[in-house]
């Protein structure tokens, strides 16, 4: 949903086809790929049939128990040990928040009065937000002609979808706004994840796990003092939110780390720029949303925005460059800014 993330640590390159070490899976990565761009587009719709039977807390929490259990499974397959130090439980307390109980909450909040197609539009602009911070914030990023051009294109991109020479004519600025918000959100953990754990030696699958657990433990303790015992479990809204999670939060977690590793961040980072246009035409066609066409005019605008602000100089033989973790894509998911999220 909600989008998608960097890696922790970078997992190895991948492997050569003609390394005896390399296991082919047994799903070419390009279905893969299609999958988790589907799970991710389809996860603003799960949002907003979610919110029809519970409140948005509830959503939230919901998603990220099923996700939780998902990756718990997966960690006890693979025997993965949990993070040993306080500093590092600290640390992702932290990234939970900012990647996953805030921006998961803002946005269950913000459809409850706008679009899920405005909602998955601006989740991409989560590379710009991630752009302009990280310019400030991260000492490697460099401001480059490209990229500043990318990074003005896109917001004008983002006033076209909202209609700016209209006046926001009809539209919901409080909903809008925490959907900016969210995806504000989640390069604002990214940073703070590259500052502060990119040394950890704990595995990616494991401060994964770890990071959705403790975001899971903060909506439970919140989650009751803004919201009574649902009266029911309405059927529908119900499988929306199961789906949320272990599709949108756990699966596609898995997902992503594993085309990371198989083809590089590089080309799963691509996930990012098909989540809009899948989240536009889900809700259009399953849920009967309207559509302006200012809505895919921006919604490309703000994609190719995106993409120049993610270009990076050619290296010469003459210059290095600092590594970089991998950058998974915002879903809405979750993950797909400099120092994007966990998805």
């Amino acid at each position: 949903m909600s989008a998608p993330p960097a890696s922790l640590p970078s997992p190895a390159p991948p492997a050569s086809p003609s390394s005896p070490a390399a296991a082919r899976p047994a799903l070419d990565w390009r279905l893969r790929f299609a999958a988790l761009s589907l799970i991710w587009g389809f996860s603003f719709l799960l949002i907003k049939v979610g919110t029809d039977g519970y409140a948005p807390f509830q959503v939230t929490l919901g998603r990220l128990l099923s996700g939780t259990a998902v990756l718990a499974v997966a960690m006890a397959v693979k025997r993965e040990r949990l993070p040993r130090t306080a500093r590092t439980w600290g640390h992702l307390a932290v990234a939970a928040f900012f990647l996953n109980a805030l921006p998961f909450s803002l946005f269950a909040y913000a459809e409850l009065t706008i679009p899920s197609t405005l909602a998955g539009i601006c989740n991409a602009t989560s590379p710009l937000w991630g752009m302009a911070l990280s310019v400030v914030a991260l000492s490697e990023d460099r401001p480059t002609r490209r990229r500043v051009a990318g990074l003005g294109l896109g917001f004008l991109g983002v006033l076209t979808v909202l209609g700016a020479w209209q006046g926001f004519s009809g539209l919901d600025l409080t909903g809008t706004a925490m959907a900016l918000l969210a995806s504000l959100s989640y390069p604002v953990g990214w940073i703070y994840v590259r500052r502060t754990l990119a040394g950890s030696d704990s595995s990616t699958l494991a401060l994964t796990g770890s990071q959705l657990f403790l975001g899971t433990m903060q909506l439970a303790l919140i989650t009751p003092l803004f919201t009574s015992a649902p009266a029911g479990f309405p059927l529908l809204p119900t499988l929306a939110v199961i789906a949320l999670g272990a599709l949108g939060t756990g699966l596609a977690v898995l997902l992503q780390y594993g085309l990371v590793t198989e083809v590089g961040p590089t080309t799963a980072q691509m996930v990012t720029y098909f989540i809009p246009v899948i989240a536009t035409a889900a809700g259009v066609t399953v849920l009967g949303e309207q559509l302006d066409w200012n809505t895919p005019v921006g919604a490309l605008v703000v994609l190719a925005g995106a993409a120049l602000t993610q270009s990076r100089p050619r290296l010469t033989s003459a210059t290095a460059q600092p590594a970089r973790l991998p950058q998974p894509a915002a879903e809405i998911g979750q993950p797909q800014v400099s120092g994007s999220r966990w998805r």
